[in-house]
């Protein structure tokens, strides 16, 4: 005898047996029940939810002698002679085969004649969306008002498709995605009914590849026990069999790429490809272990994710070490690769380039790559850990630990000739005299810098922290960038307006703030003094000669 695919042998005979779908199953047998049967009906879902399945069973249930309970028995003549295929009152039509006006045409023309045995004749029409304008047409007076014996069954997996004057003249269900759960529970009762000996943990991973498809998930187990057919079907066998990675590759793979260890990534897809992993594969699962970690942080915990108790704990570790932002960033760059290595030949070498974006965000010039470099820098501010330019002293030369560029205090001992020649290699010190306005304006922005940047938060502040202000005109101050990444942040008119905003909101003095880039080299050791204190150090008026 042929062998039959497990998803045709176990194919749901009564309403019963349907997983998944209580809210349509209810429905139609309380429909069968009180008698209050409709003419068409729209079953709407994703492949493999069932919508052919049901419309075959309501088929005999309509027409067997003797239901029970909304469900057809099964032994009557009526049941047997359309589960075999034989009974001239159910008619099965693929609309993606037969979709011109004629065959429509000839449904219309059947219809005029009565059941020969049966209630009812039934007519399923599958991927009805793929019917032409036409045909649509020439069915709507049928669909509107058919005879009372007849009744039109449509199923769609794209709604959308179909026109608003056919949807309007049926009654429409929409079945829904199968949970994880139910697929693994009807894994495991087909496992021990054909004597299959399966690890559960195999199991929920075949659910989880089914993407809510029942049909999907049972003929992905019967490729799994094909493949070991006799042997005990392990979660390893099943990865092996489908091309996919286990969840600690890819916890190793997310903690390697986090850390910016290029090589060590690279070491590890390589390490994917020698086993001869499907690269496609891997992007999709990979992304959506990303999303798994996305939704645990930003959930605050993972009670609404479908994963086992290990997992939730290696999630939990891998939370600490990657931001969510930093993660909708890995997220995107391999949503884009997913739909670049559909079409592509050489789909290493894009996963490759991928992997060293992904570890080294200054190649990127979008604002998420921007921004992940900033949360970088910020960190190491907050610890520390962070190299200044050659040459520059702690706090900006010598200037204030927390603000950029902060003007020593009055009197302070420096060694002015000190520069190429000076005793300590120093670059020559420039002293600049402020009227007195202008040097409190500056100083008083210098000495609050820390904090100022602090209020403003999120990207803007490591920005500003790169900043070092310098005095421009009366009542502005200029703020001096030596890298391009942190000016386009700093430089933006939002930011300059919240920064004046602030100054006058919490020191009460009306400040306007610029902002400029500088070229390489171009930053000078200046120090500033107001004119009473130079008046102080050289015991004297100052002469301001006109030209």
């Amino acid at each position: 005898m042929a062998y039959t695919a497990l998803y045709r042998k176990w194919r749901p005979a009564v309403f019963e047996d349907v997983k998944g779908q209580d809210h349509i199953v209810t429905t139609l047998k309380n429909q069968i029940r009180t008698g209050r049967i409709g003419h068409a009906y729209l079953f709407c879902g994703t492949r493999g939810t069932g919508k052919t399945t049901i419309a075959k069973i309501f088929a005999r249930a309509v027409n067997c002698e003797r239901p029970v309970d909304g469900d057809p028995c099964g032994e009557c003549a009526a049941c047997r002679s359309i589960a075999a295929g034989n009974s001239v009152n159910v008619v099965e039509i693929d609309a993606a085969s037969n979709n011109g006006v004629d065959n429509i045409r000839e449904i219309r023309d059947e219809v005029r004649y009565s059941p020969a045995d049966g209630k009812y004749r039934v007519y399923i029409i599958d991927e009805v969306h793929m019917l032409s304008t036409g045909a649509f047409n020439a069915l709507l007076k049928t669909l509107e008002e058919p005879p009372s014996y007849v009744i039109f069954i449509l199923a769609t997996t794209e709604a959308h498709k179909i026109p608003v004057t056919v949807l309007s003249r049926c009654q429409r269900y929409d079945f829904r995605r199968i949970g994880g759960e139910t697929i693994t529970d009807r894994l495991a009762e087909m496992a021990a009914a054909e004597q299959i000996d399966a690890e559960e943990k195999a199991l929920r991973y075949i659910a989880k590849k089914g993407d809510g498809s029942m049909r999907d998930a049972i003929s992905l187990f019967d490729q799994c026990i094909a493949f070991h057919y006799g042997e005990r079907l392990t979660y390893e066998k099943v990865l092996e069999v489908l091309g996919a990675v286990d969840n600690e590759v890819f916890s190793r793979f997310l903690r390697t790429v986090a850390g910016g260890d290029t090589v060590g990534s690279l070491r590890l897809l390589e390490e994917i490809v020698l086993q001869g992993r499907e690269l496609a594969q891997f992007v999709l699962d990979f992304t959506w272990y990303m999303r798994n970690l996305l939704l645990f942080e930003a959930s605050g915990g993972g009670e609404s994710l479908d994963v086992t108790e290990e997992d939730l704990a290696r999630l939990g570790e891998e939370a600490q070490l990657v931001d969510g932002g930093t993660l909708m960033r890995y997220i995107r760059i391999f949503s884009e690769l997913s739909n670049q290595m559909r079409y592509a030949a050489g789909k290493r070498v894009l996963l490759e380039l991928a992997v060293i974006r992904l570890t080294k965000p200054q190649m990127e010039e979008n604002m998420d790559s921007v921004l992940q470099r900033l949360r970088e820098l910020e960190k190491r501010l907050d610890e520390g850990n962070f190299v200044l330019p050659e040459g520059a002293q702690p706090g900006g030369g010598g200037q204030g630990a927390d603000s950029p560029g902060a003007a020593g205090a009055p009197g302070e001992a420096r060694d002015s000739a000190a520069g190429p020649g000076g005793r300590d290699g120093r670059r020559e010190e420039q002293v600049t005299v402020l009227p007195k306005a202008r040097y409190e304006d500056l100083q008083l922005v210098r000495e609050q810098w820390s904090r100022i940047a602090k209020a403003l938060g999120g990207a803007v502040c490591p920005a500003l922290l790169g900043a070092q202000a310098e005095p421009f005109e009366d009542g502005c101050i200029m703020l001096d960038f030596l890298d391009p990444n942190l000016y386009m942040i700093g430089s933006r008119e939002s930011v300059l307006s919240e920064l004046e905003s602030y100054v006058r909101d919490n020191f009460r003095r009306e400040i306007t703030f610029r902002a400029r880039l500088l070229a390489d080299g171009e930053k000078k050791e200046t120090r500033y003094i107001s004119e009473g204190e130079l008046k102080e150090k050289i015991h004297m008026d100052i002469v301001t000669e006109n030209d």
